[in-house]
């Protein structure tokens, strides 16, 4: 897990990924499991979690609440004190976006959070309001001052609360705040991700009641107070999916383990469409391809649609499909860098708003390219795995914070890939 931001990927493109892979906890899942653990004095314990370097920054955060965090391999130990600190506005949590999810568990125990206004990734404006409303909702007064969300409650009271949207971010901060909050909440159009879900099992573990767990009406009995747990993070379907389409894209035979097929549905189905023969277990799937792909259209959605952290995906297999592909991009608005160096790469495609239309082409050229966020980032090293030649990927800690022991993994399906620093 390296910090170093001038390393690099040196990709050969031209092998077949062959052989097996496991993924680990998600990453979408584990940060806010991490900060669900300030929810209940004492020790709570996560297993499955990924290596990855988002899993230290959130200790960090957690530590700077008052918080004891040990990190060991894939086993991250939470002790919760019997007073937190309440103020989250120190560099730990502007580092990256998913502190803002620490709002909700402090609201709820202290009455008050304030939690500097996160960076992170290059993807557009994820404008708070929703987390902010349903807060107030619930009895708090939200405002944003010098930087920092602002949240106070003397009490918070279970309310009816709809979403305009069903951000995944605000169904956790609503959830997180409601499971202590005094009478019932019920949450419409909430997200169901299956991160929220993992969400829910634990948070039920740790003694909330909670009913509709995956659905998009989720009710919360709120109770006085929760205790610690021990839970194992849901499988990382971003990294399952980012394994899928590597396969089918250079036309290999790939199985993956540790993933929930159902939480992959739709992108499993988008494969078998465009030629690949796709085999489900219960905890896996296996993925192979013995021709060039067909285009295939794809429209970003929240769960159970088709991700958007695998839109950088569907672009790459739609750049050497056969046959011409729309991928349009419904959720989150300024997520076609990526295009930008696709066309690098030699790919022949256009934006048009919230659409990308790609004509395949038989094998894409290499060069030198440069990732902006985690998920472009892998789909740039899928596209140099279909490029002729030696590629370039520049910025690579952007994948080290989704995709731990991405280089070795890659090696052991048979890819040509090397770090340089």
């Amino acid at each position: 897990m390296s910090e170093n931001v001038k390393d690099r990927f040196l990709v050969t493109g031209g092998a077949r990924l062959q052989g097996a892979v496991r993924v680990s906890g998600a990453k979408n899942s584990v940060l806010k499991l991490m900060a669900a653990a300030l929810l209940a004095e004492g020790t709570t314990t996560l297993t499955n979690c990924p290596e990855i370097l988002d899993v230290p920054l959130m200790g960090d955060v957690l530590r700077g609440l008052g918080c004891e965090v040990t990190i060991d391999g894939p086993t991250v130990t939470i002790t919760t004190p019997a007073e937190l600190a309440t103020d989250a506005d120190f560099d730990a949590v502007r580092q990256f976006r998913a502190s803002i999810c620490v709002l909700g568990p402090l609201t709820a125990r202290c009455g008050r959070a304030v939690v500097a206004l996160p960076g992170g990734d290059a993807i557009g404006s994820r404008p708070l309001d929703m987390h902010q409303s349903g807060l107030e909702k619930l009895g708090a007064t939200t405002r944003i001052s010098h930087g920092a969300v602002v949240v106070e409650a003397e009490r918070l009271t279970g309310a009816r609360i709809s979403l305009d949207f069903p951000s995944v971010g605000a169904t956790e901060n609503i959830l997180t705040a409601a499971v202590l909050a005094e009478g019932r909440t019920i949450l419409d159009n909430a997200a169901r991700e299956p991160e929220i879900a993992d969400l829910c099992d634990m948070l039920v573990t740790m003694g909330a009641r909670i009913e509709g767990t995956g659905t998009s009406t989720i009710t919360i009995d709120g109770v006085d107070k929760l205790h610690p747990t021990e839970h194992r993070v849901v499988g990382d379907r971003i990294v399952a999916g980012t394994w899928a389409y590597a396969a089918a894209m250079t036309r290999g035979d790939v199985t993956v383990g540790g993933i929930a097929p159902r939480h992959l549905h739709l992108a499993l189905e988008q494969l078998k469409v465009a030629g690949a023969d796709v085999e489900t277990f219960e905890n896996g799937f296996r993925v192979r391809m013995a021709q060039r792909p067909l285009a295939v259209d794809y429209q970003t959605l929240p769960f159970p649609g088709f991700p958007t952290d695998l839109q950088p995906m569907a672009i790459g297999i739609a750049a050497v499909a056969e046959g011409m592909s729309v991928i349009t991009e419904n959720v989150f608005e300024s997520r076609f860098r990526f295009v930008d160096e696709m066309l690098r790469l030699g790919a022949n495609a256009s934006v048009d708003g919230h659409h990308v239309v790609l004509h395949g082409i038989e094998q894409l050229s290499s060069t030198e390219v440069w990732s902006s966020d985690i998920r472009a980032g892998a789909g740039l090293v899928l596209a140099a795995l279909v490029a002729d030649g030696d590629t370039t990927i520049h910025d690579v800690h952007h994948i080290d914070r989704g995709y731990p022991h991405f280089v070795e993994h890659l090696q052991q399906l048979g890819a040509t890939i090397t770090r340089v620093s």
